[in-house]
């Protein structure tokens, strides 16, 4: 029996994430804001990297397997309006915006040094934490933040 050409153990990282892209792209309302993650999209430097919706919100990791990375900041929106962009790796507030354009322009603006396209593997496969010349620690990885956004 032969093995089609693109399983799962044969599709390369960029694969696995152009699928996930358009499998999130194609999420409905009831998922998501269907605007965000066109916004994060039309980045090149955010569309390499691994999209999840939780809750809601967009999330973005270095890796494809969980414990997904947590050093990409993430658009969570306010209740009053505008979004919040918090990286949990260090617990930064990298800013407050007013749109969804401006806060994926600043999440761009803020990928980890050296940041490149998501690997197929967890956050123990990269081969440094933020451009810092060190193994990734278990901080700078794991599940998203639990709560709303009006908590973080």
């Amino acid at each position: 029996m032969t093995t089609p050409a693109h399983s799962e153990e044969s599709r390369s990282a960029v694969e696995i994430v152009a699928a996930e892209w358009s499998d999130v792209l194609s999420y409905g309302t009831d998922l998501i804001n269907p605007a965000v993650p066109r916004a994060a999209y039309q980045h090149p430097s955010l569309r390499e990297l691994w999209p999840m919706v939780s809750h809601g919100v967009l999330y973005l990791s270095r890796c494809t397997r969980y414990p997904w990375s947590r050093d990409i900041g993430t658009a969570f929106p306010q209740s009053g309006g505008g979004y919040r962009i918090r990286r949990e790796s260090d617990k930064a507030l990298l800013g407050v915006v007013d749109t969804l354009e401006e806060a994926y322009a600043l999440i761009a603006a803020n990928l980890p040094e050296g940041c490149g396209p998501a690997i197929d593997g967890t956050p123990d496969d990269l081969p440094s934490c933020a451009g810092l010349g060190r193994e990734a620690l278990p901080e700078d990885c794991g599940p998203a933040v639990e709560g709303t956004a009006d908590d973080l």
